[in-house]
């Protein structure tokens, strides 16, 4: 059975400024190492629905969701916080950004498909329950993780979050609610500076140290795979971040296209002992635009095997 790729081009619209790290040929670049490495032909290609309110109402404060919706500028643009601007057409591609996860779900639930990957921006990992922030508008992830546990009433899910920044937003909004089992590795001390203190059981923190290469950040992250099978996830999301990437300025972890390799059959040896194969997978980083797209055709090629 196929993975499906799911994205819009309505993600393409949202472009904050030339010179901006997240920008729309994040997308492009992903689209060309696609068809140049052959793959395209064993892929399923499917267009993104928008989010609705319900579903962003399920992860984020509604009033937060309510302001993005009303204040999004007509002209000129709006920023955020001071790395995340929205400008005219930013608005739709947040909305079909979210609602990418929201459709792969439903597509893995009826049995269509075991795996998707959601090229989408902007990302989302670190929009938090009432506001935006670090590039993110809404957070993705969540809103599709909430409509697997809510719509479809899933028990227990996981989610992995392998980019180079810390996933703050999505544990903020899972913090407290133990049907969601989220794993971080991230760069520290770096933005945004959190995820280092302890915490509660579900919620599994990796710091990981600058300078930190493949090898050793292998052996960090292997505590993850077995909290993961004891907690028997019904359904794996991944936040699918690429700036830890060797080449991407925006971090300084020392990653390679075969640790991403690695990590994603580690996923999805547990999402095939523990539920049927199904993984989302949804872009987050990633910068430099050769790292970023050899590292996702790597990382599709793992979780189709």
């Amino acid at each position: 059975m196929p993975i499906t790729f799911i994205s819009s081009p309505k993600c393409l619209l949202h472009d904050m400024d030339p010179e901006h790290p997240e920008q729309p040929a994040r997308l492009h670049s992903i689209n060309d190492q696609i068809i140049s490495s052959g793959i395209e032909f064993a892929i399923q290609f499917a267009d993104a629905k928008p989010a609705e309110l319900k579903q962003l109402y399920r992860a984020h404060d509604n009033q937060f969701v309510d302001s993005v919706i009303h204040d999004a500028p007509t002209e000129g643009h709006k920023w955020l916080d001071d790395d995340t601007l929205m400008m005219p057409k930013s608005l739709d591609a947040a909305m079909y950004a979210a609602g990418a996860g929201v459709n792969a779900v439903d597509m893995l639930m009826q049995g269509d498909v075991k795996k998707a990957f959601c090229a989408v921006r902007p990302p989302g990992h670190h929009a938090e329950y009432s506001k935006s922030g670090g590039f993110c508008i809404f957070n993705n992830v969540a809103v599709a993780v909430l409509h697997a546990l809510e719509h479809h009433c899933l028990k227990r899910v996981a989610v992995i979050d392998f980019d180079v920044h810390h996933g703050n937003g999505t544990e903020d909004i899972f913090k407290d609610d133990p049907r969601v089992m989220f794993c971080s590795s991230f760069q520290h001390p770096f933005y945004p500076f959190s995820g280092d203190k302890p915490t509660k059981e579900h919620i599994v923190n990796i710091p990981i140290p600058a300078g930190t290469k493949g090898t050793d950040y292998r052996e960090m992250v292997m505590p993850w795979f077995k909290k993961l099978d004891n907690f028997a996830p019904e359904m794996i999301f991944i936040s699918a971040g690429f700036d830890a990437h060797a080449e991407d300025n925006l971090g300084h972890l020392r990653l390679v296209e075969a640790d991403y390799e690695w990590i994603t059959l580690q996923i999805k040896k547990i999402a095939d002992k523990h539920c049927g194969g199904k993984i989302v997978s949804m872009l987050e980083g990633g910068y430099n635009l050769s790292a970023l797209s050899r590292s996702v055709v790597s990382h599709i090629k793992a979780l189709m095997n």
